[in-house]
């Protein structure tokens, strides 16, 4: 029985549409006559359990000839269609006989004319490849995709001609994405504007993806430890290094002689800064490694960006707060110079932007941690005077002060063109004492009295101080939401306590003792509390790093299906709109013109 279908071949025009005649490939018994049938049946009937043979189909040209590929029934159209119009697949069909008949993977671009596959693309990245897909991040891993989708050389393996046709229709599609600045590479591995991150992120960290905001990422899904791994991390580092120069002033100010603290205290903590730094700075090295996209992204980030100051102030820290015991009293001017060195590089560079970065002005970006980078002049002049160069440490105060003036008035007025803050209080604010408190201890330190100057920047920072503390709400939401993030707001309240030891030295009465006691209290309470909070969810809990949605937003917002509709409607009334008018126009001038006839 002869299941054929014929069509009379026609020359294809243009605009005409194209038929595909597809037999049913029989045996050469098939067409001797209908005997063959009847013998066919009763093998069926012997052998019941013998699999059933896939049916294969050939596709037969414009040309009524017949072609030499043989395809299943999972075949795509745009496939067969391509298969067709190759000029590989007549000269490679008997490798395909060879062989033996081959399901095709189906690409996801089927019907590649209307470009379906497409339309799922967020931000640059396909919906498919959004699903557990964390190689997006990876050092180079641009680089290993380009190689993967190369042409195919002569003398390769595969001999299949639809995986050379679709590696090249893929090639294509990624240039013309990277053309059209919407491809996956193009989204991941460029720089993300800072105005995007305010937009997309909410949270005085902005590190809460907005409810119709979208990310690279799944969100139900565990990531990588190292890609949950943020820099807010050496905010740990932070609370504890400056919470051992707080105690090596408690132990050796004479201010607070009647208070016999031990010099163990300062021994313990700058020990246990030094382990956590160490544990740190390896861990986000491995990040930097392997996942180098991700810690890019990091610095792109209005608010993170500024940690990357934090490990080389902790150093000075550490290297201020050293315990008497195991350090001399006049430290090696080259401690200075290797910790200070790349600070100043990175403060070059931030400057920089915020002096002519266009986006990244000072005013598009400015947030409470933006302190972080201004403190690191006032710590830098401090080790500077400690090792003995006066004039580095007053050139480094200047240029922090100067800087520090900007950032307070810019903070402080909000300017309309920044991101206002959240209306409810939170440690962040703290941000706000710390560069005044160690500007103080600076000055003090390089000119050895706690002058005019020096009293003025402490007194600033003692009245900000007070501000946040009589606001019951600045110790709420610990319960709400704990963040690593929070540790790096400690710091500013132990540099406040120190100015307040420094203050007690020159003006020794009893209300400077006491203040000195509350400030130093509350340091150390809020240390302990954090330290606590970190053990809690870091090992018993296991909540202390989730899936850091803040790097995984997209270069782009997500285009939802309405949009396009309300747009091509707006634009298609606009059209019928100037049509109308252009058409008043005419014939206004038509009147017009008749009357003057």
């Amino acid at each position: 029985m002869e299941k054929k279908q014929t069509m009379k071949p026609a020359s294809p025009k243009p605009g005409d549409s194209h038929f595909v005649d597809i037999h049913e490939v029989l045996h050469e018994g098939d067409e001797e006559g209908g005997g063959e049938e009847e013998r066919r049946t009763t093998e069926r009937n012997q052998k019941p359990n013998r699999p059933p043979s896939v049916r294969q189909f050939r596709i037969r040209g414009f040309g009524g000839q017949r072609s030499g590929v043989s395809f299943s029934r999972q075949v795509s159209l745009e496939t067969g269609f391509s298969a067709l119009m190759g000029k590989e697949a007549a000269s490679s069909s008997k490798a395909n006989k060879d062989e033996g008949i081959k399901v095709l993977p189906r690409s996801g671009r089927s019907f590649g004319g209307f470009d379906s596959a497409k339309r799922l693309n967020v931000g640059g990245i396909d919906a498919g490849e959004k699903k557990g897909d964390f190689s997006m991040f990876r050092t180079k891993s641009s680089l290993s995709k380009q190689n993967s989708l190369l042409p195919i050389k002569k003398g390769d393996n595969r001999s299949d001609p639809m995986e050379h046709w679709l590696g090249q229709r893929n090639n294509n599609d990624q240039n013309s994405n990277h053309v059209n600045g919407g491809g996956d590479h193009d989204s991941v591995h460029n720089g993300v504007p800072a105005g995007r991150y305010f937009a997309a992120l909410t949270g005085p960290e902005l590190d809460q993806v907005k409810d119709y905001e979208d990310i690279l990422l799944p969100k139900d899904e565990l990531w990588p430890f190292l890609l949950r791994f943020p820099i807010g991390c050496f905010g740990i580092c932070l609370g504890l290094s400056s919470q051992a120069v707080l105690w090596r002033a408690l132990a050796t100010s004479p201010a607070t002689q009647f208070l016999h603290v031990t010099p163990f205290i300062n021994l313990i903590l700058w020990l246990l800064a030094i382990a956590v730094l160490f544990s740190v700075s390896i861990t986000y090295i491995l990040k930097c490694i392997f996942y180098f996209e991700a810690v890019r992204r990091e610095y792109f980030h209005p608010v993170r960006v500024n940690f990357f100051f934090a490990p080389w102030v902790v150093c000075m820290f550490l290297a201020i707060g050293a315990p008497p015991m195991l350090s001399p009293e006049k430290l090696h001017p080259a401690i200075w110079c290797v910790f200070m060195g790349p600070y100043f590089f990175l403060e070059l560079k931030i400057y920089g932007q915020w002096l002519s970065g266009g986006k990244r002005r000072l005013c598009k970006v400015a947030n409470p941690s933006s302190h972080l980078s201004v403190v690191g002049n006032f710590v830098g002049a401090i080790l500077a005077a400690r090792v003995g160069w006066l004039e580095a440490a007053k050139f480094l105060w200047a240029v922090g002060f100067a800087h520090y003036l900007v950032v307070f008035v810019t903070l402080y007025q909000r300017l309309p063109t920044s991101e206002a803050l959240p209306k409810e209080l939170h440690p962040v604010y703290s941000m706000f004492i710390a560069a005044p408190s160690a500007a103080s201890i600076a000055w003090e330190t390089i000119y050895g009295e706690f002058d005019g100057l020096s009293r003025t920047c402490y007194f600033i920072a003692l009245f900000l101080y007070v501000s946040l503390v009589v606001r019951v709400k600045f110790f709420t939401g610990f319960s709400d939401r704990f963040s690593v993030a929070w540790w790096s707001y400690t710091f500013p309240m132990t540099t406040a306590s120190v100015a307040t030891i420094k203050y007690a030295e020159h003006v020794p009465c009893i209300p400077s003792k006491v203040l000195v006691l509350i400030l130093s209290f509350m340091s150390t309470t809020m240390v302990l509390m954090l330290f606590v909070s970190t053990l809690l969810h870091g090992f018993v809990w296991r909540t202390l790093f989730p899936n850091d949605l803040a790097i995984a937003i997209t270069k782009k917002r997500l285009v939802r299906d309405k949009k396009p509709l309300k747009s091509s409607f707006r634009r298609w009334t606009k059209q019928a709109l100037n049509k109308h008018n252009s058409g008043n126009k005419d014939s206004g001038d038509e009147k017009e013109s008749s009357t003057h006839k």
